[in-house]
C-alpha cells in the first residue's frame, strides 16, 4: 500500500495527526496500521456537523398492539403455527453481544457475567436454556448467530469452547463481527488507542445485518431455509428467543416484522415506545416524545403510547435484504473514551470527552412495511442488567429470576 494514499485521505478529513507515531512502527506495524486507516469510515466524521441541526415536527400517532388477552385467545394456533416454522427450519435467532460488562465494573463481554449466587449461571449460559425450551419442545435445533465485536469475538468464542457451547450443538452456532466505527474529540480528531491503532468501537446494533452478510451468514441462513430472524440483546436474563408464540402471531396475522412490548410502568417510563411515524412503524424514544404525546388517552382511558420495547424482534429476511443497502441514521453519542496523549501515553478518562458514531437496531423497524408489537408480560419476559444495583440491575434481574423458578 502506498503511503501517499494514507497522507491523501488524512488530508481530505484533516487527520494528520494520526502518523504522529509513524516512525515508532516496524514496517509490519506500518502495513497494519495504514490498511486500518483505508478501511475505516471517515466520511462518519461529517455527521458531528449535524448534530445541531434542528428537527422537523414529526407526525407521530399510536400503533395498535396485540395485547395479552387477544394472545391467549388465539395462543395455540399462533404456538403451533410456530412451532411449524421452527421444525421446518424457517426460524434464526441473532444475538446482539458485542457489548463490554463496564458498566457493572466487568472488563469483558457482558454474556460472561455470572448472576448466579449460589452457584455460577452464566448471562450467555442462561440464554441458551431459554433458547432450549423452545428447541426441545419443537425438537429441532435453531441456528444461533451470535455477533461479537472486535474486542471480545476472541473470548467469546473461546468461553462457548470451554463451556461446551453450554449443551447446544456446535453445528448450529455462529459466530459473526459486528463493523467498527472510529472515535474521535470534540474538534474531530480521531484518537488513536495504540500508537500503531486508530481509536475504533462497535458501529451500534443497527449493523447487525450487515455485518451478519459480510460475514456469509445470510448464505448460510438462506441455505438452510431460514425465512426469519429473531433478533435480540444480551442483556435481558429473561427473554423468550424463538418464541413460537410470537413467531406464530406475526406469520399468522401476515406481518413482515414484529417487536416484543411490556406496559409501561407509567407514561414517563424510560423505554422506546412502538409508534407509527409518516404511516410506518417507527421506534420513538422518551426523550423524543412531547409531555402532550406521552400523557395522550384513548377513550377508553388507556395511554395512546402505552408500550414500550424491550429489543427483541422478528424480521422476515426477504424484508432485511430490501433494505441491506439503505442507510440508517447514525446516532452521534458522547463517550468516555481511551485514548494515546501528546506524550504516548494510555488515558482513562474520567469524564465523556469525545464521540462515538453507532446505527441503532430500532432504526430498521421504520423500514418495514409494518411491525406487529406484541405484548409480553414485564415480570415473566423482562430483566435487563444494565447497572450493578438498583434499576434494571443485578439485583433486580436476580430477583425476577428468582419468581420464575430459576436456580441461583
Amino acid at each position: 500500500m502506498k503511503r501517499e494514499q494514507i497522507i491523501e485521505k488524512l488530508a481530505l478529513y484533516g487527520q494528520e495527526h494520526l502518523l504522529r507515531y509513524e516512525d515508532e512502527l516496524s514496517e509490519k506495524e506500518k502495513e497494519a496500521f495504514y490498511q486500518q486507516i483505508m478501511d475505516t469510515d471517515f466520511d462518519l466524521l461529517k455527521k458531528l456537523g449535524q448534530k445541531e441541526e434542528e428537527k422537523k415536527e414529526r407526525n407521530i400517532e399510536g400503533l395498535d398492539c396485540l395485547e395479552a388477552d387477544a394472545i391467549k385467545a388465539k395462543e395455540d394456533i399462533y404456538r403451533n403455527k410456530g412451532l411449524d416454522a421452527i421444525r421446518n427450519g424457517k426460524v434464526g435467532a441473532v444475538l446482539l453481544a458485542g457489548g463490554q460488562g463496564t458498566r457493572l465494573g466487568f472488563d469483558h463481554s457482558k454474556g460472561m457475567f455470572n448472576v448466579g449466587i449460589n452457584k455460577t449461571l452464566y448471562i450467555f449460559e442462561q440464554l441458551i436454556r431459554n433458547l432450549m425450551d423452545v428447541t426441545d419442545v419443537a425438537k429441532a435445533y435453531v441456528p444461533f448467530y451470535i455477533m461479537c465485536s472486535d474486542k471480545n469475538v476472541d473470548e467469546i468464542t473461546a468461553f462457548f469452547k470451554e463451556h461446551d457451547n453450554f449443551g447446544y450443538p456446535g453445528d448450529y452456532i455462529s459466530f459473526f463481527v459486528q463493523e467498527m466505527a472510529p472515535s474521535c474529540d470534540y474538534n474531530g480528531k480521531i484518537y488513536l488507542e495504540e500508537k500503531g491503532k486508530l481509536s475504533l468501537s462497535p458501529n451500534g446494533n443497527g449493523g447487525w445485518f450487515s455485518s451478519f452478510a459480510k460475514a456469509g451468514l445470510l448464505d448460510d441462513a438462506k441455505g438452510r431455509g431460514v425465512e426469519w430472524l429473531n433478533v435480540f440483546a444480551i442483556d435481558n436474563v429473561l427473554q423468550r428467543i424463538a418464541d413460537p408464540v410470537f413467531v406464530g402471531a406475526v406469520i399468522e396475522e401476515d406481518y413482515v416484522s414484529g417487536g416484543k412490548v411490556v406496559r409501561k410502568a407509567n407514561e414517563n417510563e424510560r423505554v422506546g415506545n412502538l409508534c407509527l411515524e409518516d404511516g410506518k412503524p417507527q421506534i420513538v424514544e422518551y426523550y423524543e416524545m412531547t409531555p402532550e404525546l406521552l400523557s395522550m388517552r384513548k377513550p377508553n382511558g388507556d395511554l395512546v403510547f402505552n408500550f414500550g420495547v424491550i429489543l427483541n424482534y422478528l424480521f422476515r429476511i426477504d424484508k432485511l435484504v430490501d433494505i441491506i443497502n439503505t442507510e440508517i441514521p447514525v446516532h452521534v453519542v458522547e463517550k468516555k473514551i481511551p485514548y494515546l496523549d501528546d506524550k504516548g501515553e494510555l488515558v482513562k478518562p474520567e469524564k465523556i470527552n469525545g464521540y462515538k458514531f453507532e446505527t441503532l437496531v430500532l432504526d430498521m423497524v421504520h423500514l418495514m412495511d409494518d411491525c406487529l408489537p406484541y405484548e409480553v408480560i414485564r415480570e415473566k419476559e423482562f430483566a435487563p442488567i444494565k447497572n450493578p444495583t438498583g434499576v434494571d440491575s443485578v439485583e433486580s434481574a436476580r430477583e425476577l429470576m428468582k419468581l420464575n423458578g430459576i436456580e441461583l
